[in-house]
């Protein structure tokens, strides 16, 4: 053959190939998404703790992205999911927005969109929730189908179809059974305890048995990723494993600070994305159901105010990572009147700015039990909140008992390169008054821009929006 001839069939080859868009589709992947329910940065082997074991979760990291400034949308279980589900601000969700309340039905989620699409999906344990999904005008979770197992689910799903699967944990939730983190093995002397808990030995093992529930989530997600393994599935399938918010305990759950918000990330998927490495881009939950339409070939639903997060699992950068907003409304009702606590946050790397819309209110509900939960409700009953209400006179302890429970002023900034615990508020210190003024702009045009009802008609409409929610829990 002449070398004319040859110059010739490439080029048809590659007219026909390369340009003529007839190349086969690759194959759409199947996805799992992981959730933990109230689990913190930094806890798990990838980021450097060195206490919880967490191989399966360090195995995904190390196969594909880690993320160390991912942040769930809202420091609550309901309103976060909702964010996560819709891709939406949680402010834009109406009722939505609380917890023990309900998502309606105008808000398209990704199950749903991935389900017209042709996959099969499916969700085991906690989905959307706590909640009512009936009183949105839903006919199930927006989490999809409800199944016993993942073993059950895959059971019945097609092979010839793509599949979305929902896992969702109810660990490290609480309540713990007191001392299974010491009876395991961990040990309370090797435990770094957060600035904002005083360090107590009932500190100590109380976290010890949050690492006791954050270890079984870890056996039980690799149980799934095993069972994918053995079936062939597991190199095109799209692994996200985050948490809904931050660890149960006082200041941090429920709030704006880290300790609520700041959340683990990582996500594989061999097949198409490069493993190994780590980012520091700042992400947010809410870019999940972008990502996992672009993965699956979908375009985001209008509205969305996530991204997708495809550009930077290729390796490519991507403007306007370098903060993320944070908020919430109502999380248990626990203010005498359904009051909410509206707050609003924008976090940066080097700083944290709050800005609390009724500082007249109890951060963490009020000082009596007024519906739900108990006293100061919106922290979760526990070893440590018994410890800071106990022993709240103790000038070893009041520090951290008003760090948790004491009204706040209407504004709160801290410098992250000085207080990475947020402890002590710079708001009103002169030398900040410019880096203030300038995240109290950005803060204000992110909620003009989405819409927020707190920026246009502050009228309390979270305070109105039913409860489902029962006394006393």
């Amino acid at each position: 053959m002449s070398s004319l001839v040859r110059i010739v069939l490439l080029l048809g080859a590659v007219l026909a190939g390369g340009l003529g868009a007839r190349q086969p589709a690759p194959s759409r992947p199947n996805i799992l998404v992981i959730i933990a329910d109230d689990w913190s940065y930094p806890h798990a082997g990838a980021y450097g703790d060195r206490v919880v074991k967490t191989p399966t979760f360090d195995r995904v990291a190390r196969e594909g992205v880690l993320f160390r400034n991912a942040f769930a949308a809202a420091p609550s279980c309901t309103p976060s999911r909702a964010s996560l589900l819709t891709g939406r601000a949680v402010h834009q969700l109406g009722e939505g927005g609380n917890l023990w309340g309900f998502l309606p039905s105008r808000f398209d989620v990704y199950p749903d969109r991935l389900e017209s699409a042709g996959y099969v999906i499916g969700h085991t344990r906690k989905g959307w929730g706590p909640g009512n999904f009936q009183a949105g005008g839903r006919a199930r979770n927006p989490a999809g189908p409800q199944f016993p197992s993942f073993d059950e689910f895959y059971k019945q799903a097609p092979k010839d179809k793509p599949f979305c699967f929902w896992f969702g944990s109810t660990d490290p939730h609480r309540p713990y059974e007191n001392g299974t983190g010491a009876g395991s093995g961990l040990k309370a002397e090797d435990v770094l305890v957060p600035a904002f808990l005083p360090d107590t030995p009932e500190v100590r093992s109380d976290i010890l048995d949050y690492y006791y529930e954050v270890e079984r989530i870890d056996r039980e997600a690799g149980a799934i990723i095993a069972a994918l393994e053995r079936a062939g599935q597991l190199g095109n399938t799209l692994i996200v494993w985050t948490a809904d918010n931050g660890l149960p305990f006082p200041r941090a759950k429920a709030n704006l600070y880290d300790g609520g918000t700041h959340v683990p990330l990582a996500i594989r998927l061999p097949d198409r994305v490069k493993g190994g490495r780590t980012l520091d881009d700042f992400v947010v939950l809410t870019d999940l159901a972008p990502t996992l339409l672009e993965a699956a070939g979908l375009k985001p639903t209008p509205g969305m105010t996530g991204r997708s997060l495809m550009t930077l699992l290729a390796g490519q950068r991507q403007p306007g990572r370098d903060k993320v907003f944070l908020e919430r409304e109502r999380h248990a009702n626990v203010r005498r009147g359904d009051l909410s606590y509206p707050a609003r946050a924008i976090r940066t790397q080097d700083f944290l700015y709050i800005r609390n819309f009724r500082s007249d209110r109890w951060p963490a509900g009020d000082p009596e039990m007024y519906f739900a939960v108990g006293e100061f409700g919106d922290i979760d009953g526990s070893p440590s909140k018994d410890l800071l209400l106990a022993r709240q006179s103790d000038p070893a302890i009041a520090k951290y008992f008003n760090l948790a429970t004491a009204k706040r002023p209407a504004e709160e900034l801290y410098d992250l390169r000085k207080d990475p615990g947020q402890i002590n508020n710079v708001a009103m210190k002169e030398e900040y008054a410019r880096t203030k003024k300038d995240l109290r702009a950005a803060l204000d045009k992110w909620m003009r821009d989405t819409g927020d009802p707190r920026i246009t008609t502050d009228d309390d409409r979270w305070d109105k929006y039913p409860y489902f929610g029962n006394p006393g829990k």
